[in-house]
């Protein structure tokens, strides 16, 4: 992290209500979780709904694209240079078919593993940004005869909701800003 800019965290999902409580919702559910933790308050900018705290002496500024999953990039790509926040200080949150269903992980870079908002990222700030994964699980392993589309965007049966709430409160923001 550049210590003398401030930190985006970006969670990553769609606008609206039919979106809410879906698997490809789970980054909108983070940031949800962590800018109300932090006391920071909604407001409307530049393609995204932003909230501002100040964690540990650290400018943090959280994001929650409004330009559905496929353009996230179109929102992250101007707040950054807006900002003049550089990759490493960019954090996105995410849903991950790859992981089982409330696990969750970190890593700086990689592909998009077909994940279209990652995709759209990278493609407005290049891929060497942390991403915090939340698993949602694939529905071939569970054994469910459904596409991957169909399955993140389905509501979560109150069980998937809660183990994946359970998760995202085992996030620690300040562990990613260096505090």
């Amino acid at each position: 992290m550049q210590e003398n800019k401030p930190i985006l965290v970006v969670g990553l999902g769609n606008p609206g209500a039919e979106y809410a409580r879906t698997r490809h919702n789970v980054g909108f559910m983070a940031v949800n979780a962590l800018a109300a933790a932090a006391g920071a308050e909604w407001r409307i900018e530049r393609n995204a709904q932003t909230a501002r705290a100040n964690i540990g002496g650290r400018t943090v500024i959280f994001m929650r694209p409004m330009t559905y999953m496929n353009n996230s990039g179109m929102a992250v790509g101007p707040c950054m240079n807006f900002y003049k926040i550089p990759t490493q200080n960019l954090i996105v949150i995410h849903d991950e078919m790859d992981l089982n269903l409330g696990v969750v992980r970190s890593k700086v870079g990689g592909g998009s593993a077909g994940h279209n908002g990652i995709r759209s990222i990278d493609s407005a700030v290049g891929p060497e940004y942390r991403r915090i994964r939340v698993g949602i699980g694939h529905p071939r392993e569970l054994g469910l005869k459904i596409s991957p589309a169909d399955w993140v965007l389905a509501k979560m049966p109150d069980s998937d909701y809660d183990q994946i709430c359970d998760a995202i409160k085992k996030i620690n923001i300040k562990q990613y800003i260096g505090q």
